[in-house]
């Protein structure tokens, strides 16, 4: 289209005035028909062009969006690996420190609770075991009185036994008396 203004710029010196503004308006009516036809096909182009574009992105897009997914889930696998080693040792470090902090509270407690006199825990099992020991001597010596009563009784009944197979009957004070020493 330069060129064919250039050629009408030649032919215009050469030609007389008239001649020449007619053909440069029938050269630029051309062009710009022809600028007109071009903007026409581009756009019927691009539209054909545009549904076939629009998806080739959308498909590109996906892609880009499950990569990049799969990289994030990555680093945070990673990231959580790494807090979680974290946390564990923070976590044991404060365990140590947990129990020195126990050991001391209950030195500390301990000492405490034996200058104002209260027994420890050991001195309580000791007097607990003491005290089972003196239950099972009294339980029996407990027994010992109440075998003796038994034996008594068991007496009484044979000597009443034998007197009856005797024959002998005894008078009533006499029973009453053999009743008080078997008391």
């Amino acid at each position: 289209m330069v060129k064919k203004l250039q050629k009408m710029a030649e032919k215009k010196s050469a030609s007389a005035a008239g001649l020449l503004d007619s053909q440069l308006a029938s050269t630029v009516k051309d062009s710009a028909q022809q600028i007109w036809l071009a903007g026409l096909g581009a756009f019927s182009k691009a539209q054909e062009e545009g549904g076939k574009l629009f998806e080739t992105l959308i498909k590109e897009g996906v892609s880009l969006q499950r990569k990049t997914q799969a990289q994030a889930e990555e680093k945070i696998t990673q990231v959580t690996g790494k807090m979680s080693a974290m946390a564990g040792d923070v976590t044991s470090k404060a365990g140590q420190h947990w129990d020195k902090l126990e050991s001391i509270f209950e030195s500390r407690v301990s000492k405490a609770m034996n200058k104002l006199g209260v027994p420890s825990a050991k001195e309580i099992d000791a007097l607990n075991k003491r005290i089972d020991a003196l239950a099972a001597q009294v339980a029996k010596l407990g027994k010992a009185p109440a075998a003796k009563k038994t034996a008594a009784k068991t007496e009484a009944f044979k000597f009443k036994a034998a007197a009856k197979t005797n024959g002998v009957a005894k008078p009533a004070a006499k029973r009453g008396a053999a009743r008080k020493t078997l008391a």
